[in-house]
């Protein structure tokens, strides 16, 4: 018997061994690089700058966070952004549940694979390339403008809202696409007994659907909050002066790296704290 027929065998007849051989190298990838990384980043943060040679000085201090909490600048920006999170959430929330309502129970069968790849089809795009488009959108004298200016109106331009607006269509797919499968998975005789007893279709949707799709949207927000967090490229194409905190970090990685790991840390502990809120919901199961 040869030796790959042997330790085939011996594989085979230990399945402990064979899961733990399968993850070793993933396992190592995720300690080494990612847990790795977060080390790091979260260490650096406690050492300083040379205010004149602005070289990093590795001594251990708390300097950095302490004008992270009380500069009020700094916290404007982190509550800012954590605000612009929660709007494009609760905007691709509002949006995704009608859109994935008609692909999951209006749509005939037959066109619902075709819906889901259309509302695929934008991710397949170059990130950069959809968010020049928006800028071309929504600056002055383009599509926004000349679609609002028979109402008297105009196009929001350059800043929050635009930021808004733009991260809304980047992160959309990934809210309708869960609360899709959801409501597909929906069973009918749910909908069928509620009418049956009576029940309109506000009151369906508040006692049957909602509280069944409800993980969903939690599990798809757990995407378009912690994108939109961390986003830093769209505030600057199409955001004016607006700042976000991943502008912060950005500015600071060349000057104050220490600082700029300090700033680092709080979307990390923010996405780590909604995790947790959204793990109670059962969204994590979701995913």
């Amino acid at each position: 018997m040869t030796l790959p027929t042997r330790t085939a065998g011996a594989l085979h007849r230990r399945p402990r061994l064979r899961l733990a051989l399968l993850l070793t190298a993933p396992l190592l990838w995720l300690a080494v690089l990612y847990l790795g990384s977060l080390a790091v980043l979260f260490v650096s943060a406690f050492w300083t700058t040379d205010s004149f040679t602005s070289e990093v000085v590795k001594v251990w201090s708390t300097d950095n966070f302490h004008e992270l909490f009380t500069t009020p600048v700094y916290r404007q920006v982190v509550l800012r952004s954590v605000g612009v999170a929660l709007a494009v959430t609760v905007l691709c929330a509002v949006i995704a549940f009608p859109v994935a309502f008609y692909t999951a129970r209006v749509a005939r069968p037959r066109l619902r694979p075709l819906l889901v790849v259309a509302i695929l089809t934008p991710l397949w795009a170059s990130y950069l390339v959809k968010v020049y488009a928006w800028r071309l959108i929504l600056s002055e004298g383009g599509l926004a403008d000349w679609l609002l200016k028979p109402f008297g109106l105009s196009g929001p331009g350059f800043g929050l809202p635009a930021t808004v607006l733009a991260l809304t269509y980047l992160w959309l797919p990934y809210m309708i696409l869960p609360i899709h499968t959801a409501l597909e998975q929906l069973p009918d005789n749910l909908l069928d007994a509620s009418a049956d007893l009576g029940a309109r279709a506000g009151r369906t949707f508040r006692s049957v659907v909602l509280p069944m799709v409800l993980p969903s949207v939690a599990a798809g927000s757990v995407f378009t909050f912690s994108l939109s967090l961390g986003d830093y490229i769209t505030v600057q194409i199409v955001g004016g002066k607006t700042q976000l905190i991943g502008n912060l970090v950005y500015a600071n990685i060349e000057l104050n790296l220490p600082m700029a790991a300090a700033l680092a840390t709080v979307p990390v502990v923010v996405i780590v704290l909604y995790l947790l809120a959204m793990r109670r919901t059962g969204a994590l199961s979701s995913l």
